[in-house]
């Protein structure tokens, strides 16, 4: 009940898109806008999984000595989802879908970090599974949400 509550507030508040229009002086303004879109659109697919039942159980992980990070970890039922967010400002229909944005090599570094979680807290035999969920932020719009499960193995 109190997910539904909280991500009805969090949807009410992207109605007009997830980020502000502004414009940029200078290359560090441009990426303090980007980071607040970026970290706006984590805050948004949070309450989305938990509005979708997932329960989560860590954000924004990173393990020490190691520079990639995992943006959500939960349960969905039974099987822990290790998941990547990612959010992309639209501009025109030609823009490239978020979830294209997604490299090989950060699947090979949520692997690792997978493993990593896994062996830390004891969890060798859970079942898991990595998935991806996409956000379209399109200007004065609501967000359009994909959730891809089981986006990739990781073998």
């Amino acid at each position: 009940m109190f997910a539904r509550i909280f991500f009805a507030l969090v949807h009410f508040g992207a109605r007009r898109g997830l980020s502000v229009p502004t414009a940029f002086d200078d290359a560090t303004a441009k990426f303090a806008h980007r980071r607040l879109t970026g970290v706006r659109g984590e805050t948004y697919a949070y309450w989305y999984l938990r509005r979708h039942g997932y329960v989560m159980i860590a954000r924004n992980y990173r393990a020490a000595g190691d520079h990639a990070e995992i943006d959500l970890i939960g349960y969905d039922g039974s099987t822990l989802a290790f998941i990547e967010v990612k959010t992309r400002t639209m501009r025109n229909e030609n823009s490239f879908r978020p979830e294209l944005g997604i490299t090989d090599g950060k699947y090979r570094a949520m692997s690792r970090m997978a493993q990593r979680f896994l062996r830390e807290r004891r969890l060798k035999s859970a079942r898991y599974r990595f998935d991806v969920l996409a956000l379209e932020n399109w200007p004065g719009r609501y967000p359009i949400v994909r959730l891809h499960k089981g986006a990739f193995s990781g073998d």
